[in-house]
């Protein structure tokens, strides 16, 4: 038999591969349309809405590209900004250090390991509001557990959530405490690192140190990277714990648990999500709070393709070798 070029496919192939998109189309329909409804339409409605001036009772008035602009006027954006990149930073880094710290112990136990990681896990599992009041209770001077632990030593404790020195470290620690579900991924790629290459480095004389740092670290290094891409993000979105953090340090908060000391102590916990949530719930002041979640969603997505893109680059350097 000769195939005939150009031959057009026969009627019942082209029906079974209409049916067979269709079904597909089908499974697909459900997370299409949640993420249409849920994701795509409040995105461009945020983005329309950053070019007029809205207050959620009137409609709203185009005002170009005013709430863009105030945002360098605004001197309290500059504060919010500057706490945001603090938590960047320093929770990005602490984030990753000690899941990975935990994680490394973790896989070297011999005994228990089942109980110690459920118990690490478990704090990620508590309420954001319910951990941070724990950690507040905890961190309490006059008569928390924490100064009483450093009183017997003669040590003063500072003051967390009170002192705008200290009110940013003790975050980090509640989101230090509730990092258990980094922690799990981390020790599961641990794990999964090829027991041949701990061998092989042993034998060429490496001790515990030297195989962790020259085999357990590239091995995970794509792990590590999603960990930090989930830190940075996380630490962009920081809402919660400043604002259960706020409150509670005032000390004003009303039988709801809200207060207006959103910032407390001295605008130290006021995240750039904090102010975007005041300027929009609280003044009302809807086309400056969407221009504001427009700019954090850009940021956001630039710095997650930034990293994914290091990280596609340092994998296919791996796999090319030094000979490639």
């Amino acid at each position: 038999m000769t195939a005939t070029l150009g031959a057009k496919p026969a009627p019942g192939r082209g029906r079974a591969r209409s049916r067979h998109r269709l079904a597909v189309l089908g499974f697909m329909a459900p997370a299409i349309i949640g993420f249409v409804l849920f994701f795509g339409y409040p995105l461009v409605t945020t983005i329309v809405l950053s070019f007029t001036k809205y207050d959620l009772i009137n409609p709203p008035e185009f005002n170009g590209l005013d709430n863009y602009a105030f945002m360098f006027k605004d001197p309290l954006l500059g504060k919010a900004i500057a706490n945001t990149l603090w938590f960047v930073v320093v929770l990005t880094i602490a984030r990753t250090v000690f899941a990975l710290g935990v994680a490394s112990v973790i896989a070297r136990l011999k005994s228990g390991v089942g109980l110690i990681r459920t118990l690490c896990y478990l704090p990620s599992l508590a309420p954001p509001v319910a951990a941070t009041l724990v950690f507040f209770m905890v961190m309490r001077p006059n008569g928390g557990p924490l100064d009483t632990v450093l009183g017997w030593f003669g040590v003063d404790s500072p003051l967390f959530f009170s002192d705008p020195a200290w009110a940013k470290t003790g975050i980090t620690a509640i989101m230090l405490w509730i990092s258990g579900d980094l922690m799990i991924i981390i020790l599961a790629a641990i794990l999964d690192v090829p027991q041949e290459q701990y061998e092989a480095a042993e034998l060429d004389g490496a001790g515990p140190i030297r195989r962790w740092w020259h085999v357990t670290l590239p091995t995970i290094s794509p792990v590590l990277l999603f960990g930090i891409v989930n830190s940075v993000i996380l630490a962009l979105q920081l809402f919660t714990q400043a604002v259960v953090a706020g409150s509670a340090g005032s000390g004003a908060a009303d039988a709801t648990g809200s207060t207006k000391y959103l910032g407390f102590p001295d605008n130290s916990t006021l995240t750039f999500p904090v102010y975007l949530y005041t300027q929009g719930f609280r003044y009302f002041d809807m086309g400056y709070a969407a221009a504001m979640a427009t700019v954090l969603f850009i940021i956001s997505f630039a710095l997650t393709i930034v990293l994914v893109q290091r990280m596609r680059k340092n994998s296919t350097a791996e796999e090319g070798g030094p000979g490639a």
